[in-house]
């Protein structure tokens, strides 16, 4: 445990971050976890649960929590199962 005023202050800081990081994460799987359950039961709503997902990803992508490639791997291989569930 720090002794200094200011190293205390970080670990708080960075549990807090921690915590808000993992949340962001637990929600954009979520996201595509809905979106792959709408796409596999061929659901009507299936077009929109891949556009929250993707609106998910792209936030994530903003604010860090993943690569911009991965978030680009991520909306292109939805919108492939998206595409081919609708051919």
């Amino acid at each position: 445990m720090p002794n200094i005023k200011s190293a205390k202050k970080r670990v708080l800081i960075s549990e807090a971050n921690y915590q808000r990081n993992k949340a962001a994460r637990s929600a954009l799987k979520t996201a595509i976890k809905k979106a792959d359950a709408a796409i596999d039961a061929k659901s009507a709503d299936a077009a929109e649960a891949v556009k929250v997902a993707v609106k998910t990803i792209d936030k994530a992508a903003v604010k860090g929590l993943i690569h911009k490639n991965n978030a680009a791997r991520k909306k292109s291989a939805l919108a492939a199962r998206l595409n081919k569930a609708n051919a």
